[in-house]
């Protein structure tokens, strides 16, 4: 049946949609590629009736040995032969057969051929297979050698490029070194990995080309910037990110390279290609996400080493790709001051051969020694403030009592009805999603498109009706951001939602899941009558995930009903005691408006496991841009009064009584009384 299938199908090739670069500062203005465009919406998760996790390994084992396809087992693909290739193209460079050469990713069953660069999901591989003609529907039918439409600029700034050491000037080439810190990386270096040097935009060129050497697909710019005593940089890629799959240096890889170096920067792929002559690959998002279509290619490696840079950040991210390569044939640098970047560590005259052999297996048995967690505890020392979390821009008061957003926890937020939980919980994660924090939000009350909205005037900090000519600038920036959304709208079932957020954690990195609300779940529980029973389930499923997949997950839980002058508490939570014993962190969003007038409302952290700090800081809500961090332009400015007695009062500039009171002290856990000043004892 399987020679049926190859010699009855004609060669079909399967390659997503792909997205358009947007451009960025920095880029001169005639080799920008033109307007933007708006035909690309952000990507969602599939609904209910496209299961997420559509098929398992032992499925698609079952499917092929039902159809007598022999296969070969990977680290994290089964090898088949591909159908989609033509004789001539089963052969490489060397004349060695290359029969398997498609590869079936073991958990989304997503194939790709090698040979022909055919791609697709599960289902289109079944069609090819079966001989249906719907194999190509979810797909675009492209020829060999795929074009885009950023191919001519592509090709234009290629060629106005220059390798760096071909610049008349060498003063300029003095200045491009020591900006990008090549001074030790050899002109032969950059030959060899095709770098060019771009004089308008002042920008170093990382080329990406197509497997094999057959074109050029795109391009990566890398700008320096001096930024007071040191330098930033800026990258630029075409096509834009969410379409940016070069693996740097996959030209320079053979079949026989048994070991690779996987870094997250181009120039410290130079470095370590240059020091040590191993096989060196940059991932194309850095830290951020490692593209499960890329993990074909390093199916031959049997020892892949993470060198992705000298942070506590990246060292979780290392930990995290490992997981989808196979952790047992991973080993990963541990970052410290001896062992920092290794564009660094060969300036500063380190041998990067020996850094490499003191990488660490990824891989451990469940039991483990103190001596095995040593350097651990001591690189958790040694950065305290990156294990603190990312901290948030906008709430720097939260930053004081929290220390910051960390992966691997459970936070529990709740508030009374109508008091804005979704509102603050949307600014709250798109604070962290805006610097770089891949977030899925799962929407069970209000739909996607208003969430969406509210988002989107958040991050624009003002209203767009009445500025409908700036939309488009504003919605190309948020739809560069890394968040997706879950289709789901009401009442779902909890391992549908799992296999969803699992589903997003393998594709897309998800380091952050925001679920609101919890009571959305609850109604399709068959385990027990009892709705505390169904909740402590679910409340510990999600513990769990958070765990394992070292992933934050926040979880909107309804209060129970509460007289409107009381305060909610840890024990106001719907439920047991099961969710705020499991949480890592719990906020109360308290509104006492209801009692005390307009505006009072303040956020409460009654549980801090990190290191236990808990206490309550004013929130001012400004409607004008939907945030709970930006106050009202026009609000009066309160100012401290001191009576005789020494206490602390504020009074209103317009000279009006009743105004609310600043509580500029908050945090102590409490918050106090308003106090009336004696008005006829006031300074002027």
């Amino acid at each position: 049946m399987w020679a049926r299938l190859r010699g009855g199908y004609p060669l079909r090739i399967l390659l997503p949609l792909r997205g358009e670069w947007m451009g960025r500062r920095g880029l001169p203005r005639n080799l920008a590629p033109g307007p933007p465009r708006r035909r690309y919406g952000k990507e969602t998760l599939q609904a209910l009736e496209m299961p997420v996790l559509p098929v398992t390994a032992t499925e698609i084992r079952q499917y092929l040995r039902g159809h007598g396809i022999p296969f070969q087992d990977g680290h994290s693909c089964l090898r088949t032969p591909s159908p989609f290739a033509e004789s001539s193209q089963l052969k490489d460079q060397t004349g060695v057969t290359t029969s398997f050469s498609l590869f079936i990713d073991k958990t989304t069953g997503r194939f790709l051929c090698m040979t022909s660069l055919a791609e697709g999901s599960w289902e289109d591989f079944q069609a090819s297979v079966e001989g249906r003609g719907d194999g190509a529907k979810e797909g675009l039918l492209l020829s060999k050698a795929p074009e885009f439409e950023d191919s001519e600029e592509v090709r234009r700034i290629w060629n106005r490029a220059v390798p760096l050491w071909e610049l008349p000037d060498q003063e300029e080439v003095q200045l491009a070194d020591t900006m990008f810190g090549l001074t030790k990386v050899t002109d032969d270096t950059l030959k060899r990995f095709s770098v060019r040097y771009l004089r308008p935009a002042r920008s170093l060129v990382f080329p990406w080309f197509s497997p094999g050497g057959s074109g050029l697909r795109g391009l990566k710019l890398l700008e320096a910037k001096c930024q007071g005593d040191g330098v930033s940089y800026e990258e630029t890629t075409i096509p834009r990110p969410s379409a940016y799959h070069n693996l740097f240096g996959l030209p320079l890889i053979t079949r026989r390279d048994a070991e690779v170096v996987l870094t997250s920067r181009e120039l410290d792929s130079l470095a370590l290609n240059q020091s040590t002559g191993l096989p060196t690959l940059t991932l194309p998002r850095g830290t951020t996400c490692l593209p499960p279509s890329l993990l074909p290619y390093l199916e031959q490696f049997r020892r892949i080493v993470f060198w992705l840079g000298d942070d506590l950040r990246s060292w979780e991210a290392a930990k995290l790709f490992a997981r989808k390569l196979n952790p047992k044939r991973c080993f990963l640098v541990r970052p410290g001051d001896q062992q920092p970047r290794p564009l660094e560590a060969l300036n500063r005259g380190f041998n990067l051969s020996r850094i490499l052999r003191t990488a660490l297996p990824a891989w451990h048995k469940s039991i483990v020694s103190f001596r095995q967690l040593r350097e651990e505890v001591l690189g958790e020392l040694s950065n305290v403030e990156q294990v603190a979390g990312l901290r948030w821009s906008r709430f720097p008061d939260l930053n004081r009592i929290l220390k910051g957003h960390r992966k691997g926890e459970l936070t529990v937020f709740t508030g009374p009805t109508g008091s804005g939980k979704t509102t603050f919980i949307s600014e709250y994660a798109l604070d962290l999603c805006s610097q770089g924090v891949n977030t899925l939000w799962g929407s069970f009350e209000i739909s996607n498109v208003r969430l969406a909205r509210v988002m989107l005037t958040q991050f624009a900090e003002g209203r767009l009706e009445d500025q409908l000519d700036k939309y488009d600038h504003w919605a190309d920036r948020f739809e560069d951001l890394p968040l997706y959304f879950m289709t789901f709208h009401g009442q779902q079932s909890i391992r549908t939602v799992i296999d969803t957020m699992q589903h997003a954690v393998y594709i897309y990195d998800i380091c952050h899941v925001v679920i609101d609300n919890l009571q959305f779940m609850m109604g399709h529980e068959q385990l027990s009558t009892d709705r505390i029973a169904a909740q402590d389930y679910i409340v510990g499923v999600f513990r769990k995930f958070a765990t394992d997949n070292n992933c934050h997950v926040t979880l909107v839980i309804h209060p129970r009903k509460e007289d409107d002058d009381k305060e909610l508490q840890t024990a106001s939570i719907f439920g047991s005691a099961k969710a705020s014993q499991e949480a890592d962190n719990v906020l109360i969003l308290q509104d006492r408006k209801l009692v005390t007038g307009p505006g009072k409302r303040y956020l409460q952290v009654s549980k801090n496991r990190f290191d236990g700090d808990v206490g309550v800081f004013p929130l001012e809500f400004n409607k004008n841009s939907l945030t709970f961090s930006i106050p009202p332009k026009n609000k009066a400015r309160l100012k401290k009064i001191k009576d005789d007695t020494g206490s602390v009062a504020k009074k209103p500039s317009s000279g009006k009584k009743g105004a609310t009171p600043q509580n500029s002290e908050i945090c102590s856990g409490q918050v106090p009384t308003p106090k009336q000043p004696d008005t006829s004892k006031r300074s002027k």
